[in-house]
């Protein structure tokens, strides 16, 4: 029985984080740099002749280079893992696959920390752990995410397993030097503040004292030049100048206080609202204060997993600029000391009232932490406008040109890979979901081989960041993605007749030619109550058909409100983009059924 339990709960954290990725499919621009360079490595390869020029009119960074560099380490490692399973399942769904790749490693991780707490302090410390860890919402939710703290995630949890205490001292020494290089490892290619934990970590254990300094030397000195000796050709060759990214990125953020760019947060922002959100559920806190009391559980393991990471939060407390995935590093360790003092409740549930009670609080609390988290779940996903705007066009267009065939009209121009379709897409359809992975509904003709739109051979490729790779022979959607952000452009109304599609925050900045809209796509604007009697709120600027899941909580609301006599209380929805279609001398096509 026992073992049956310990196996669901290890498939519980891969399920629940392939599950999120599922729910919420589409990306947004803190993912956007590491997605589109993933595509471009799978699609255009790694060219050994005119590198410059053949980069320069590919790759997407080079028009959309970001405010700093960053690696391509990760990018290129999941090209690589997804090549055949792309050759075998289509391109359409690259993205996801990409995305399952970096999800599962991440899952990897958390699980082998979850064992190595089995052995350490026992089986229903690890249950704990995995319960505490499956039921909240943050790690699970970006696990698949792009963000290059994501990369680093799976590093440090695999640096903290080695951590945890051996069941032998003859394998502890080896296991620590494995922590040192991993966490070097995570800061000099993927995020430059793994270092500041890397460094915590250290001070405690030469404090503690668990590992001499000459011990831990060696391993930092030789994971420094191996890390550089990766990052650096890597990444000059992709980016076509000597370039060590993390080192770019400290100085812009750190030295310039460039981050401050996009927002300040008080110092304490991290300990009043960011770990709360992070952790969720509040027995969690209870469990870290009696892990932290009892001797028994602090001198055994909860002083290793809280206090060097308690002191990375506090040092990053500093930096003005404050964002959550800043310390997602910390949530494992953490948690894992709340599973400590949640064992030691538990196990104590007989002996008075008050470990009764607060057992019963535990159990419950899981439970109710898993509705929250799938509750912020479900809301997370309406925040992906672009991507829902690409793939309802996508679908619209699949059928329109399959209408105009079946009516012996003319059908788009098509390229020899399948249709193409120009199209642009303004910066909040960019941030919300569009990638260039989204760009062909078809299957792959073969990674490496196919064409680039980069090159103006359509007059929708000729500005942004040209196009994407094709679908197979005489099938599928191919949209040449155009992102062009110039002002002056955009105010030009030729600009817009290159285009037979747009997708765009505001119409009225359209100018030029004529448009149909044939689809908007509303977007979580927060919750909202609505009493018998209550009109429900609609822009009046919506004109046509509400598309994608704005209408499907549009439709669930209007059947709830039937069933309680006019009451709602969920998501408020309004319109975030629109979907144009150039009119032209043909009659325009009903839209799709989303």
């Amino acid at each position: 029985m026992t073992r049956v339990l310990d196996t669901s709960l290890s498939l519980l954290i891969p399920g629940l984080i392939i599950f999120h990725l599922v729910v919420a499919p589409y990306t947004k621009v803190e993912e956007s740099f590491n997605i589109q360079a993933t595509h471009d490595v799978l699609v255009y390869g790694t060219p050994t002749q005119d590198i410059h020029k053949r980069l320069a009119n590919s790759y997407d960074h080079f028009d959309f280079p970001g405010a700093v560099p960053r690696t391509f380490i990760g990018p290129v490692l999941l090209a690589g893992l997804i090549q055949p399973l792309v050759a075998l399942l289509g391109f359409e769904h690259a993205q996801t696959l990409a995305r399952a790749v970096l999800g599962l490693f991440n899952a990897f991780a958390i699980l082998r920390f979850k064992a190595n707490l089995g052995r350490a302090y026992g089986s229903s410390v690890a249950r704990w752990y995995a319960l505490f860890q499956a039921s909240q919402f943050h790690v699970i939710f970006y696990a698949s995410r792009t963000l290059p703290n994501m990369f680093a995630f799976g590093l440090t949890t695999l640096a903290y397993a080695c951590l945890v205490p051996a069941p032998t001292s003859k394998r502890a020494l080896p296991r620590q030097r494995l922590a040192i290089s991993l966490f070097v490892c995570a800061a000099i290619i993927f995020r430059s503040e793994v270092a500041i934990l890397l460094a915590t970590n250290a001070l405690y254990l030469l404090i503690a004292p668990m590992m001499p300094l000459q011990k831990i030397i060696p391993p930092f000195v030789i994971s420094v030049i191996a890390a550089l000796l990766i990052s650096v050709p890597v990444d000059s060759y992709f980016w076509q100048k000597p370039l060590w990214p993390e080192l770019w990125g400290f100085y812009y953020n750190v030295v310039l206080g460039s981050s401050s760019n996009w927002g300040v947060s008080p110092w304490h922002w991290y300990f009043t609202s960011a770990l709360p959100r992070l952790l969720m559920n509040p027995m969690v806190f209870v469990s870290l204060a009696v892990a932290l009391r009892q001797p028994a559980t602090r001198k055994g393991g909860a002083r290793l997993l809280v206090y060097p990471n308690v002191l990375y939060v506090v040092i990053y407390c500093l930096q003005p600029h404050k964002e959550t995935r800043f310390i997602f590093y910390v949530v494992p360790p953490l948690t894992a000391a709340a599973a400590l003092g949640a064992n030691f409740i538990f196990t104590r549930r007989s002996k008075n009232a008050m470990y009764a009670l607060c057992s019963v609080a535990l159990v419950l609390s899981i439970p109710a932490s898993l509705v929250g988290s799938t509750a912020m779940l479900l809301i997370s996903s309406l925040n992906y406008p672009g991507g829902e705007a690409l793939a309802y066009l996508r679908a619209y267009v699949a059928v329109d040109d399959a209408t105009r065939a079946t009516a012996g009209g003319a059908a788009t121009e098509v390229s020899s890979s399948g249709q193409m379709v120009p199209v642009h897409a303004d910066v909040l359809a960019c941030m919300t979901g569009v990638t260039l992975f989204g760009t062909t509904t078809g299957a792959a003709a073969g990674i490496g081989a196919l064409p680039s739109l980069h090159a103006p051979s359509h007059p929708g490729a000729q500005t942004g960041s040209g196009g994407d790779m094709a679908a197979e022979h005489g099938r599928g959607v191919l949209v040449a993605l155009d992102k062009t952000e110039d002002r002056i452009k955009l105010r030009d109304p030729r600009f817009w007749h290159l285009f037979d599609y747009v997708i765009v925050e505001d119409p009225q900045k359209v100018v030029g030619a004529k448009w149909d809209e044939i689809g908007i796509v509303e977007g979580y604007a927060g919750i909202e109550v609505l009493r018998p009697g209550s009109v429900t709120p609609t822009d009046k600027s919506v004109r046509g058909p509400v598309v994608g899941r704005g209408k499907l909580v549009n439709d669930i609301r209007d059947r709830i409100r039937g069933l309680t006599g006019g009451w709602w209380v969920g998501p408020r929805m309004q319109p975030r983009l629109h979907i144009l279609k150039r009119i032209k001398a043909a009659k325009p096509i009903k839209s799709v059924a989303s």
